[in-house]
């Protein structure tokens, strides 16, 4: 593995995408990075095709901001989760170009134009317009990792009328990310309509005996649908990661 990241930083530094100083550095720097409070995983996009996600959550302003710093050295995007404003505007400070969602959560810094594939596409649904903070955490995360994404929300099964109007969008796509909370239901019944794969994502919205999505994940991971893989409660970026990840295969 060592070999095949120095051939990278190499290339970088051959097309001047590196200066020497630079590429140095990061050699030095393999396979990971000490900085004592986290271990940074260099190796992770020679080895999964997108560096390392930063989750912001328990983690200083200071400890998100040292993280950023490291990851900054390399020319690629950069993602960083739950992370709060002021985690955003410290690491703003450090990279003027960054980004941030507030309903997403998401920290994001553009640094290199990845191939997107025009003709295919993830659609990200939403049962209702509560979930659309977990949906666009996955959107965003499967944006930035190189993907068309377009995206549907409020279609829950309350008013399945709604759903059925988006039925030629949704047999055009090549992954779908459903959001839903409460029971769950939207899943299921967009399972039931696709036959590409459906990624379901619980969130935690609904009534107490909702528990906390605990009742949307139960319902999804019942589902009689074929081809229907759950993720963890509100885990938008792992949804939009697998999406990425299937929408990338050939």
């Amino acid at each position: 593995m060592d070999d095949v990241v120095a051939t990278e930083i190499l290339q970088l530094f051959r097309d001047k995408q590196l200066s020497l100083d630079q590429a140095l550095k990061q050699l030095k720097s393999l396979p990971y990075e000490e900085l004592g409070f986290a271990k940074i995983d260099h190796h992770r996009v020679i080895r999964q095709g997108f560096p390392e996600v930063i989750f912001c959550q328990g983690k200083t302003v200071q400890q998100v901001v040292e993280i950023v710093s490291c990851l900054s050295r390399f020319p690629h995007n950069i993602l960083a989760t739950r992370a709060n404003k002021e985690m955003f505007e410290a690491v703003r400070e450090l990279l003027p170009e960054a980004e941030y969602s507030e309903d997403a959560k998401l920290i994001l810094v553009r640094r290199e134009a990845l191939s997107v594939d025009p003709e295919r596409f993830i659609l990200v649904m939403t049962a209702g317009t509560s979930d659309i903070p977990v949906a666009e955490e996955a959107a965003l995360t499967a944006e930035i990792m190189g993907n068309h994404v377009k995206r549907v929300y409020d279609v829950g099964v309350a008013g399945i009328h709604r759903l059925l109007s988006q039925h030629e969008l949704m047999q055009t796509a090549n992954v779908l990310v459903v959001t839903a909370g409460m029971e769950g239901a939207l899943a299921s019944v967009v399972g039931g309509m696709v036959a590409k794969p459906v990624i379901a994502v619980p969130t935690s919205i609904g009534y107490g005996a909702n528990f906390g999505g605990l009742s949307a994940l139960l319902s999804m991971l019942n589902s009689c649908a074929a081809g229907v893989a759950v993720v963890n409660i509100d885990n938008g970026f792992g949804a939009g990661r697998l999406a990425s990840i299937i929408n990338h295969m050939r």
